[in-house]
């Protein structure tokens, strides 16, 4: 079947909850993908950093299919041998006490918000059903929907009340106002490193060393969402690295299964996650040993082939670059390793047309809130298919009126 009867069907019979470009994806390996006709593509996405690792990396798939022909799920209401070293592998990785394993990323920010509400309650004397959360304007932590409770964007959350209550949204990089929103209830803040839905925004310098400041002196539990810059994304294994500062809890997912399964974990403390008691928790394919053994050769994989170092090097030459196009249509260049935003003027209208030209061109990516276009390759990219990407990035926003 080709493209165009691929995307009829999809249109007819899937919920229009996604706008995505033009195009069928059916074949992937590495950074490059093909349509159903053979036209092949770069991926500078990588599935929102779920791809840090490639397309279907023979490591992580090798171990796919050998764990697949042992044992794919045994629930929770057993052990399996896969749990125990990936739980010991990732709280090693983050330098944290243990871990709890879910599957997506939003179930990880749901699971981080009941361990830190128990927390406050059992341990820091929140009076019952008072605790508070402070989160950042524009973030973005998934789309369930305690989660759009806290989002500040209108699309997340219209027609999807009521919602959970519970939350303080402030500015993202104003301490003044995070320490005013501070009360003696507030268990947790919550925020993403860089911001990338909301277009790869990245606070003042210092923010986060004060927010860091903030939470020790008020027995205030830190946590980084770092599902999407966690794992090598901005040149760093976690982007909190960046600014100098640990968190008390990470959350993360995409990268974590390689773009082969998804599994997510949020990784703490002892006193934090300590509180959780049989019963109170779970997910049936949390934890499970297929997606626990990907997830091992996935972290193996980073640290193997350097790709943390990679997408440093390499996002450092991008951003150079990019630094260089002499175009009327960029206002600015944002980001971190290999996660890059490049900030259209308004009167560019909207950067889903350049992401279209892109596309025509061979090169996928994707916009987002509108005027920024992301670049997100996997780490495994090298500097000649950076070359590949920037002559067409040029030639589009260089000649497209």
């Amino acid at each position: 079947m080709n493209s165009e009867k691929l995307i009829a069907l999809s249109d007819k019979y899937g919920a229009k909850n996604y706008l995505p470009l033009p195009i069928v994806i059916a074949e992937a390996e590495g950074v490059w993908v093909k349509d159903p006709e053979g036209n092949k593509y770069l991926d500078c996405l990588s599935s929102y950093s779920a791809l840090n690792q490639g397309h279907r990396h023979k490591r992580v798939i090798d171990a796919l299919v050998d764990q697949a022909g042992r044992c794919t799920l045994t629930s929770r209401a057993f052990h399996n041998d896969q749990l125990g070293p990936f739980l010991k592998l990732i709280t090693e990785v983050c330098g944290m006490d243990m871990a709890l394993p879910m599957n997506t990323g939003a179930e990880a920010v749901e699971t981080a918000i009941k361990a830190v509400r128990k927390w406050g309650y059992t341990k820091k004397g929140v009076p019952l059903d008072q605790a508070e959360i402070i989160v950042f304007d524009d973030n973005f932590h998934g789309r369930t929907v305690s989660v759009i409770s806290f989002s500040t964007e209108d699309a997340y959350k219209k027609y999807f009340g009521p919602f959970t209550p519970g939350f303080k949204a402030v500015p993202y990089g104003d301490i003044e106002a995070l320490k005013k929103a501070v009360t003696k209830n507030t268990v947790a803040i919550m925020g993403e490193p860089i911001q990338g839905e909301a277009g790869v925004v990245e606070p003042a310098a210092g923010f986060y060393q004060e927010v860091r400041k903030v939470c020790d002196e008020n027995n205030i539990v830190m946590v980084a969402d770092e599902i999407q810059t966690g794992l090598g994304r901005t040149g760093k294994m976690f982007c909190m690295e960046h600014y100098g500062v640990k968190p008390d809890m990470y959350i993360l997912g995409k990268a974590l299964g390689a773009g082969v399964l998804p599994i997510s974990a949020v990784v703490s403390s002892e006193e934090v996650l300590g509180v959780f008691t049989p019963g109170e928790h779970g997910s049936t394919f949390g934890g499970n040993p297929l997606a626990c053994r990907v997830a091992i050769e996935a972290i193996e994989v980073l640290r193997d082939e350097n790709l943390v170092a990679n997408s440093c090097d390499l996002g450092k030459y991008f951003m150079d670059l990019l630094k260089t196009i002499d175009s009327p249509h960029i206002e600015s260049l944002r980001g971190r390793g290999l996660l890059i935003g490049i900030v259209l003027k308004e009167s560019s209208n909207g950067a889903r047309r350049f992401c279209e030209a892109l596309k025509d061109r061979g090169l996928l990516c994707k916009e987002t809130h509108d005027h920024v276009i992301r670049f997100a390759p996997p780490l495994i990219i090298t500097k000649e298919e950076i070359d590949w990407c920037f002559s067409r990035i040029k030639d589009v926003l260089e000649n497209v009126e």
